[in-house]
């Protein structure tokens, strides 16, 4: 996506809706938020009468994946023969094309979203709230709490999550019986330790790095957080250059260039972490459930595992990556919108779904119904839903993460000082958000 589109269509729908609020007194609002009211009560109580058809639009996926989707939305129209699914596949800037539809009232009825979007569309008013349609049945207390979290602002809940990954520590079994280490590190410093062991060297030149490290912020913000930084604050302001972010994001540059146990894949000729790992060029990498079918896809005889990701400062962290399913606030088949979500995230429909392990379920039922929770390989990744740091932090976090990616990676590389790099990509990201609003 290039950045120049990407801020030309927000700007567009910003203006756009900025013009919509004008027009509206508090009078009308009110209006709409009874009607709202009483077309979601509806919902709740009776299936759509007449046929519809509601549209589906998402990104696109592995054969396998799809496969699985026209699978569940197959089962769907089965036992609701009055709603007829057109499902489309965006396959190129999602979003741009999505945020486009919807300043023109020609958006999808149902969509996906990630969730490091999912503030600046909420922020815009143009998804519809989704508690009141909610009944006891559909059970929101069963989806892992960070995860519907993801989707809410100010309580309201605007989308439910489809699947989710969080990051867990991939290991290579054989590097470690190498090592002479017994067990997966369990805290940062065992982390360390074990890096240097792993790590080997052919005369000056590093062949396997006991760490394989992604140095960006979609990877780092858990480690922010550690020690009580943030990456931003209520007003949208870059903030991960405070003493207490700097100390968790320290210990990640100094195994790179202190310890020298540490590298990202580019170092090596890998394209990601995945990669690294299967190649046998990093011991260790912090990895989500995509590497697991990558990993047995292209690298058949590798022997390895996977565990919680060690604790930072005595706590226990990771990243969570999610995306859900929501309604344009626009749609003229809400009712019908509705029951297609409430299927697709709910316990019937989650577990066709994931039931090969592409993804993995955010209902709890559904992942130890489908013994994931129990799994050798993604045991670990769901076993960090609970405590996991979802992938979003407001509408400025596209501008934060550009700024924070070309100063880390600098700075990870030995060229530039934590301090001054972190000082300097917040300075820039601030002054882009104070531009831009």
């Amino acid at each position: 996506m290039k950045k120049t589109g990407y801020m030309a269509v927000s700007l567009m729908l910003a203006a756009s809706l900025s013009l919509t609020a004008c027009g509206n007194n508090a009078e009308e609002t009110n209006k709409g938020t009874e009607a709202t009211n009483n077309a979601a009560g509806n919902a709740t109580k009776a299936p759509a009468a007449e046929p519809v058809t509601v549209t589906l639009a998402g990104w696109g996926a592995s054969p396998e994946e799809q496969e699985l989707l026209n699978q569940t939305l197959k089962e769907f129209e089965d036992k609701n023969p009055n709603i007829k699914v057109k499902y489309e596949v965006i396959a190129d800037q999602y979003m741009d094309v999505i945020k486009t539809r919807l300043i023109g009232g020609e958006g999808p009825d149902v969509f996906y979203l990630d969730a490091f979007e999912a503030p600046g569309l909420i922020e815009r008013n143009v998804l519809e709230p989704l508690d009141s349609y909610v009944t006891p049945e559909f059970d929101v207390a069963d989806f892992e709490q960070p995860m519907v979290d993801a989707f809410k602002k100010d309580g309201v809940s605007y989308g439910f999550p489809k699947d989710f990954s969080t990051l867990a520590m991939f290991y290579n079994k054989k590097d470690f019986a190498e090592a002479g280490i017994a067990a997966p590190p369990t805290t940062w410093d065992e982390l360390k330790e074990d890096a240097i062991k792993l790590t080997k060297k052919e005369g000056d030149k590093t062949v396997r790095f006991g760490f394989g490290v992604a140095p960006e912020l979609a990877r780092q913000m858990f480690m922010i957080q550690a020690f009580g930084g943030k990456v931003s604050d209520e007003e949208g302001n870059a903030t991960f250059a405070s003493p207490e972010a700097l100390k968790g994001l320290q210990l990640v540059t100094d195994m790179h260039s202190v310890d020298k146990s540490s590298g990202e894949p580019k170092e090596v000729g890998a394209g990601w972490g995945g990669e690294m790992f299967g190649q046998g060029k990093a011991s260790i990498v912090f990895e989500g459930n995509w590497a697991i079918p990558f990993l047995e896809s292209n690298y058949k005889d590798l022997d390895y595992a996977t565990a919680e990701l060690p604790t930072v400062n005595g706590k226990k962290g990771t990243m969570a990556f999610t995306v859900a399913y929501v309604m344009n606030k626009e749609s003229k088949q809400k009712q019908a919108a509705w029951q297609l979500i409430s299927y697709l995230t709910g316990k019937e429909g989650m577990k066709t779904w994931t039931s090969k392990g592409f993804a993995l379920p955010t209902r709890k039922s559904v992942a130890q119904e489908l013994g994931y929770d129990k799994d050798e390989l993604r045991g670990a990744i769901v076993a960090g839903a609970s405590y996991a740091t979802p992938w979003q932090a407001g509408s400025t976090l596209p501008t934060i993460m550009n700024n924070f990616n070309n100063q880390f990676v600098d700075t990870f590389m030995g060229n530039s000082k934590l301090e001054d790099a972190m000082k300097k990509a917040e300075d820039v990201a601030n002054k882009e958000i104070k531009a831009a609003k």
